[in-house]
């Protein structure tokens, strides 16, 4: 689902990009960047976070082995963005530009890989009787000690339909933005609220992970400042100056 995601999300990237006269060739070279630095990314934080409960006292090549499942999405965001500027620094490329292109396509990619999490069982949410509620196959976490499985809040599903709509929302203010970054702003606004709303129902985090007296997730601690940087964005970069006709 990860790689499924990764694909759509730079096809429609580049299709995206000819609106701010991009070269699609461009984008789609950039996406040999951003993956491997995700990868690292994501899995050097999922190993940080859950160094404890997965890592301690085992071989050392389990932090490679990214097939067990395990990674993180804003250690995968840092990473992939971090090799992106590089990449565009390189190529000379309009940073701001660029990342209005790719933004709607993080937020796509996003939902394949919260489908991704479904399926392997990781990032589930607590225990509800609500109708929509889930149960995994017996041998999963929320069957402790064996017993009969606990219906859990889809928090996955949660996430992907609104990464859904994130996607839809920003691809429309993609065609109506007034400068540039304006759409990479709106993302990291958007998506860090998005995140800290379904983090309330998350329920697979142990419990000295939580912080500010116990109500706050290491993902919602995370978006506080992805939240700033966007505001941030959104206020200080520079708009069009018009002319005066």
């Amino acid at each position: 689902m990860m790689a499924l995601g990764f694909v759509a999300g730079m096809w429609t990237a580049s299709r995206r990009c000819v609106r701010d006269g991009l070269a699609p060739e461009k984008i789609a070279d950039l996406g040999l960047w951003i993956l491997p630095g995700a990868i690292i990314g994501a899995r050097a934080l999922y190993v940080v976070t859950f160094w404890r409960e997965q890592f301690a006292g085992k071989p050392i090549g389990e932090i490679f082995s990214v097939w067990h499942g395990g990674v993180v999405y804003y250690g995968g965001f840092t990473g992939g963005a971090l090799a992106a500027i590089l990449y565009i620094r390189l190529k000379k490329l309009p940073l701001w530009k660029v990342a209005d292109a790719v933004a709607p396509s993080i937020a796509l990619g996003s939902a394949f890989g919260r489908l991704g999490c479904l399926l392997n069982g990781c990032c589930y949410g607590r225990a509800c009787s609500l109708p929509w509620a889930i149960s995994f196959p017996e041998g999963h976490e929320t069957h402790p000690l064996g017993s009969p499985a606990v219906p859990v809040h889809p928090t996955e599903i949660y996430d992907a339909l609104l990464n859904l709509g994130l996607y839809l929302g920003l691809a429309w203010l993609y065609r109506r933005k007034k400068f540039d970054g304006q759409v990479f702003g709106a993302y990291l606004v958007a998506y860090a609220l998005c995140r800290s709303f379904v983090e309330i129902f998350r329920g697979d985090y142990p419990q000295y992970q939580h912080y500010l007296g116990g109500w706050a997730t290491p993902a919602q601690m995370v978006s506080i400042g992805i939240l700033a940087c966007g505001l941030l964005l959104l206020a200080l970069l520079p708009r069009p100056v018009l002319k005066q006709g």
